[in-house]
């Protein structure tokens, strides 16, 4: 009640009303704030720039982190060592993590344009045009949350159950079908869970984009999260705020209802 329902009822409240943070008087106002805000072409981008940004992160995640559990899912100390080397970036703050990749992604002094340059190409404005900035804070994103996604990848599948693998090992099964009909069937709900938990973490994408972009390049890297908290605490226009709030919890359950709706059935617990 007190850390999820009435934050959202209050939200909604908020959402008819205008309120500039300060004032005692809270003017009602009905759903101009949700027709002002359909009708801005900024706030129409914003809901691109998150989508975009949402799905390059959770794919590109997902399946970095397959290919690697599949790589790292053996015996010996190598592999334990790579392990955590790979999950070590999930410990680091964020806030560390932006200033780190800030300072790599410099377009003058930064790490990656030196290997840029060294393998003979021009330097790469990586967070100051609007080409690259997005595709930046999703390599960010990506390398951050790979190693995590990785392990419990690794944990799903220890799970299935071996004499699986020996019965497709007796029939001569190519490698490629093993992957499809057993261990890909086996890891769905593994699968499952992880591409919720992405999906709503990087819909709520804010952290780098405050730290690295700030929304910019020309609001390319703004996303709802950061357009919420930039209505609300930068130019004080809560009713906006709130209404764009009450968007997201809209998109986000939407797409967790599509999402369950299309896959769930597909998802094979034994």
């Amino acid at each position: 009640l007190l850390f999820f329902l009435f934050p959202i009822g209050y939200m909604i409240y908020l959402s008819l009303h205008e309120w500039n943070f300060i004032s005692p008087e809270k003017t009602y106002v009905g759903l101009e704030n949700f027709k002002r805000l359909v009708a801005d072409p900024l706030f129409l981008e914003v809901i691109r720039n998150s989508l975009v940004y949402t799905f390059l992160s959770v794919f590109l995640t997902i399946t970095i982190s397959l290919a690697l559990s599949l790589w790292l899912n053996k015996k010996g100390w190598i592999y334990s060592f790579i392990q955590g080397a790979v999950f070590s970036p999930h410990i680091i703050s964020l806030v560390s993590v932006s200033m780190l990749w800030m300072w790599m992604m410099d377009a003058d002094y930064g790490l990656l344009n030196w290997f840029v340059e060294k393998l003979g190409f021009e330097k790469v404005p990586w967070l100051t045009d609007p080409k690259y900035a997005l595709i930046s804070l999703v390599i960010v994103s990506v390398w951050k949350s790979v190693g995590y996604y990785t392990l419990i990848f690794i944990a799903g599948l220890q799970s299935i159950p071996k004499n699986l693998y020996e019965a497709a090992s007796l029939d001569k099964t190519p490698k490629w079908r093993v992957l499809t009909k057993i261990t890909l069937p086996m890891l769905s709900p593994t699968l499952f869970f992880l591409t919720i938990i992405g999906l709503i973490n990087s819909i709520q994408v804010f952290e780098t984009i405050n730290i690295m972009t700030g929304g910019g390049p020309v609001n390319s890297t703004k996303t709802l999260v950061y357009y919420i908290y930039e209505n609300g605490f930068v130019f004080f226009k809560l009713g906006n705020a709130s209404a764009a709030g009450v968007i997201l919890l809209i998109i986000l359950t939407i797409l967790t209802l599509i999402y369950f709706k299309v896959l769930s059935k597909k998802v094979h617990y034994q």
